[in-house]
């Protein structure tokens, strides 16, 4: 059980390793193309639809870019939460199940 536990955690430590270089080139090539285009907005833009949508109108030839830049980093941030805590919990139980 313990041994199936290690690896598990291993296994998760690795996916978030892997997803978080996954998405960050996603995300870096999408905003290469905004900053070539100079779209500006604020970091907190991307995480409120309204505000988001203020950028979209301002520059209604990147709301395409700007959404998809904005729909991989909530992802990213999303899937690196869920593992985080999947990391934590497991490490929890090896902590109760140490020989």
């Amino acid at each position: 059980m313990y041994t199936i536990l290690v690896f598990l955690v291993i296994g998760l430590f690795v996916a978030i390793l892997f997803l978080q270089f996954y998405f960050r080139m996603k995300v870096l090539k999408v905003y290469r193309v905004l900053v070539q285009h100079r779209v500006q907005f604020q970091p907190g833009d991307l995480f409120h639809k309204d505000r988001l949508a203020t950028v979209k109108e301002r520059y209604p030839q990147r709301a395409e870019d700007i959404q998809l830049f904005a729909d991989h980093l909530m992802y990213s941030v999303r899937m690196a939460s869920i593992l985080i805590v999947l990391i934590t919990v497991f490490g929890g139980i090896l902590m109760y199940f140490r020989d």
